[in-house]
């Protein structure tokens, strides 16, 4: 609680409660430009045994932030919460967060071009990046890190794709892969996002046990 009513306190009008007895929470966050390039909005939940046994499920939602760049971004928040167990780390993972999106700002990195990120969007609409209520059962976090010698070494499973369905402007395809391993995991994922469009999407959700 204490933390929660000193995020709200710093970050202000930025800091949005969706559903406070679930403790779903989420924060708008951008470059710190007068007029920002890069933003993003983080959600989280906040499980019975966080932050003492169980680490804040999470979403990283913006228009850009696919492929690579998302990997990246969910590696770095997983190491925080590794080096800071038993913690609370909402702040650091939003200041790490903000420190990102100032580099990629000071960077030649070319703004987001949001209209091209998402088949959902006509030309002529503009992307409102909303907080909406996150499903606790349908995000999982890789709260394990796995150094780049252990990724090489593992397996990479077969992997099955299912047929697209199309409804109204979305089209959804799961994607299945036999995983023994967090690693398997990994490299089943890094081998989905080599494809164009699974990369480009903006909603990939992903689970595994």
């Amino acid at each position: 609680i204490d933390e929660i009513e000193a995020l709200s306190s710093i970050y202000g009008e930025d800091w949005c409660v969706v559903d406070e007895d679930e403790k779903i929470y989420c924060i708008k966050i951008n470059d710190c430009l007068d007029q920002p390039k890069w933003t993003l909005c983080l959600q989280v939940i906040l499980p019975p045994g966080y932050p003492t046994v169980e680490p804040p499920i999470y979403q990283l939602n913006a228009p850009w932030l696919r492929g690579e760049d998302y990997m990246k971004l969910a590696n770095s928040l997983e190491e925080i919460y590794v080096q800071n167990l038993g913690e609370s780390i909402l702040y650091l993972w939003v200041e790490k967060i903000r420190e990102v999106l100032i580099e990629k700002a000071q960077s030649s990195d070319p703004e987001p071009d949001i209209k091209k990120t998402s088949e959902e969007v006509n030309e002529d609409d503009d992307f409102l990046l909303d907080c909406q209520p996150v499903q606790a059962d349908s995000i999982k976090m890789l709260n394990y890190i796995t150094s780049e010698s252990q990724e090489v070494d593992e397996e990479l499973p077969s992997i099955h794709h299912g047929n697209p369905i199309t409804d109204r402007r979305s089209t959804f395809q799961a994607h299945l892969a036999p995983v023994v391993t967090p690693g398997q995991v990994k490299r089943v994922l890094e081998k989905l996002y080599e494809n164009k469009k699974i990369a480009s999407a903006t909603h990939n959700i992903y689970a595994y046990r």
